[in-house]
């Protein structure tokens, strides 16, 4: 499971509550911050051995995830401990977000996901019973290979029903 590496982590210190969104502006001041949280997790892969190739493909998994479904589309805190999110995003956004959704690309995802929130984490950003809950979530690959199937076998008004079955809409009773 994921180990605390201190020598790895250490000195990484904000304040969770900066990444809070209201407005605009704190969409783009968020964003910013996360670009900065990304060049760290980056650059701690790098350091822990892993090839500058492969550090950049982790990376730019976990930015998409992050940057582009957290903040810009569900507009949450990126430490919001929200279970689901990986399940909405692999299993529907980003199906319909991607020209040509493959297998491939969804497994580069989930693999910088999972990741990133082992770094997140290792930094006692978030806590290992989320951590549990993301990694789960990433290893639910077979159901996210589904939904890309079932996706490409839409026929006529379909698409609601597919939806319907790995909704963004949040739910009642959701946190």
């Amino acid at each position: 499971m994921a180990e605390r590496c201190d020598e790895c982590f250490e000195n990484l210190q904000l304040d969770k509550n900066s990444f809070n969104l209201d407005t605009l502006e704190d969409e783009l001041r968020v964003d910013g911050l996360c670009k900065d949280l990304l060049l760290r997790f980056y650059e701690e892969t790098c350091a822990q051995g892993i090839d500058a190739a492969e550090a950049t493909t982790l990376a730019s998994a976990a930015d998409y995830f992050i940057r582009d479904f957290i903040v810009a589309i569900k507009q949450l805190n990126i430490f919001s401990e929200r279970p689901g999110l990986v399940r909405q995003f692999a299993g529907n956004w980003y199906i319909v977000n991607t020209l040509e959704p493959s297998d491939a690309e969804i497994d580069r995802h989930l693999q910088g996901i999972r990741s990133f929130y082992r770094f997140l984490h290792g930094h006692g950003l978030i806590s290992f019973q989320y951590l549990q809950t993301i990694e789960k979530e990433c290893d639910d690959r077979d159901f996210y290979v589904g939904r890309i199937d079932s996706f490409w076998d839409i026929q006529g008004d379909g698409y609601g029903e597919w939806e319907r079955q790995c909704t963004l809409k949040d739910q009642p009773n959701s946190p």
